[in-house]
């Protein structure tokens, strides 16, 4: 049965010297998470070390997506140019590898007029999505200033991947300060913060009306829906006030995709799967962060109830969202 990752990061050296240069007081400190052990080189890896590491696992076909906080930081000309350089970097490790390796593309969100033609363009390269994050400085993800991408993700077929990125300086100052400096950075991302930060930033689009506007964008969620799974009881009280069409939960089984991210928990899959439906979940590692095992994977694939449901979970549900011949 064939098994297919589709959050799998990587990392540009040029990109890492940009992010790491920006002022004190900008620059994302969740950079941190890169360098530990052997992860940077791991995900300056798009070669034979990281097919290797695909073929101990029993993974056919990894979905590259450049890890967190890719562009979004970056001034407006700095990201347009190397969210260009990167998904042309990409690019070319998908034509040397094929059968192994597709790609999202990451885009320049800090320069709204460039967003949409750089999707256009990476998906002309043969991107088969895109990774963005719930903001850019500022500007949320569901400002009217990205309708013109949303337009274009949904007439292009490319889905979109809202990954977590560190909260905001005033949210953290608000709500994860009063520790030690790595407890508060680990409160602030893996811990918690960025999770409820995606959740905020998927529901936020879905109050926008952005799915009314776009019935098929499809957007994915990692690490089994960032905590909105799990709180839709609640969420779904908003669709009244904000006077949508259907409900929270309408749109979450109708234009969302979830994902693992790793986290090969029984439990977690009961719930999403009383959410939601098998043919929304997808597989994925969070490489090089989660390091599943090839034993560990076929245990947790043991938990779907036939092999229909879990051939759709390790690779048709992939396969037929990111047009994927397997």
């Amino acid at each position: 049965m064939p098994l297919i990752a589709i959050e799998e990061h990587w990392i540009m050296p040029d990109l890492t010297s940009a992010l790491r240069a920006m002022p004190e007081d900008v620059r994302d400190e969740s950079l941190a998470f890169n360098e530990m052990g052997d992860h940077q080189q791991r995900l300056e890896d798009l070669g034979a070390g990281r097919i290797a590491a695909m073929d101990a696992q029993g993974i056919d076909v990894s979905i590259l997506a450049l890890t967190p906080p890719g562009t979004q930081p970056l001034p407006a000309r700095d990201a347009l140019r190397l969210s260009r350089a990167a998904n042309d970097v990409a690019a070319e490790a998908v034509r040397s590898n094929p059968s192994r390796f597709r790609s999202l593309c990451t885009l320049p969100m800090s320069s709204p007029p460039d967003v949409a033609g750089e999707l256009e363009r990476a998906a002309g390269l043969g991107h088969v999505g895109a990774m963005v994050y719930g903001r850019a400085g500022g500007l949320l993800l569901d400002d009217p200033a990205y309708n013109d991408f949303f337009a274009a993700a949904a007439e292009l077929g490319q889905p979109v991947f809202i990954h977590p990125q560190l909260p905001s300086a005033a949210v953290r100052d608000a709500s994860y300060r009063g520790f030690d400096p790595m407890t508060e950075l680990g409160l602030a991302t893996f811990g918690w913060g960025w999770h409820l930060d995606a959740a905020t930033a998927a529901l936020r689009l879905i109050l926008r009306g952005t799915f009314d506007r776009h019935p098929d964008l499809q957007v994915v969620l990692g690490h089994w829906g960032e905590m909105l799974l799990f709180w839709l009881d609640r969420a779904n009280s908003l669709s009244r006030v904000a006077g949508l069409q259907r409900s929270v939960k309408d749109y979450i089984r109708s234009n969302f995709f979830i994902t693992t991210s790793g986290m090969l928990n029984p439990a977690l899959l009961h719930h999403a799967l009383s959410v939601t439906t098998v043919d929304r979940l997808i597989f994925s590692t969070d490489y090089p962060f989660q390091h599943p095992t090839r034993e560990e994977i076929t245990s947790f694939l043991e938990h779907f109830t036939s092999d229909g449901e879990r051939q759709k979970f390790s690779s048709a549900n992939a396969a037929s969202l990111y047009g994927i011949d397997i």
